[in-house]
C-alpha cells in the first residue's frame, strides 16, 4: 500500500442515491463551497439529476471526496467533471488526486475516450495541469471566484 489515504469509491446516477447519500453530498458541497469559501451560490442547479455521482468515503464511512460527472452535450460539448470537492479532513492526503483520477477513469469508461472539460477555480490550475488538463479560456468570474476552462484532450 502506498502512502495514499484508503478510500472506498462508489458511482451512482441521481435516481439511485439514497436519502443519506444525497444529504452527505449536499452537506459536503455546502461545507466547502458555501461556508469555507464564503461563496453563497445556487448549488442546486437542476443538473444533479443528469449526472453520475462519484463519492469517496474513508474506512469509517465519512464522505471525504465527491464529483459529478456529465456525458458529452450536457454541460459542454465534451464530457465534463464538476463540483470537485474534498473535505478539510482529507486534504493533504492525496485524496484530491485520487478523486480526479477516479473521475477521469469513470468518464472514459462510461462515456468513452475523448476530451473532458472542466470549469476550474483558477488557483487549482497547476493541480489540473498535472492531470493532463490544458487551459482553454481567459479567467472569468463565477460566483465571485476566478475560474478558467480547461480541457483534457
Amino acid at each position: 500500500m502506498t502512502n495514499e489515504y484508503f478510500m472506498n469509491w462508489e458511482i451512482k446516477p441521481f435516481a439511485e442515491l439514497t436519502v443519506d447519500e444525497l444529504y452527505d453530498v449536499l452537506r459536503l458541497r455546502a461545507e466547502v463551497f458555501v461556508v469555507e469559501q464564503q461563496c453563497p451560490y445556487q448549488d442546486l442547479d437542476n443538473s444533479d439529476q443528469k449526472a453520475l455521482h462519484l463519492m469517496g468515503r474513508n474506512a469509517e464511512g465519512q464522505l471525504l471526496a465527491y464529483t459529478r460527472l456529465f456525458a458529452p452535450g450536457i454541460k459542454y460539448a465534451e464530457a465534463s467533471i464538476g463540483r470537485v470537492v474534498t473535505s478539510q479532513l482529507g486534504r493533504g492526503t492525496g485524496i484530491g488526486r485520487q478523486l480526479m483520477e477516479q473521475s477521469i477513469a469513470t468518464v472514459e469508461s462510461v462515456y468513452g475516450k475523448g476530451a473532458i472539460k472542466i470549469g476550474a477555480q483558477q488557483y487549482l490550475q497547476r493541480f489540473y495541469t498535472s492531470l493532463g488538463f490544458e487551459q482553454t479560456s481567459d479567467t472569468y468570474m463565477e460566483d465571485g471566484i476566478p475560474h478558467i476552462e480547461m480541457v483534457r484532450p
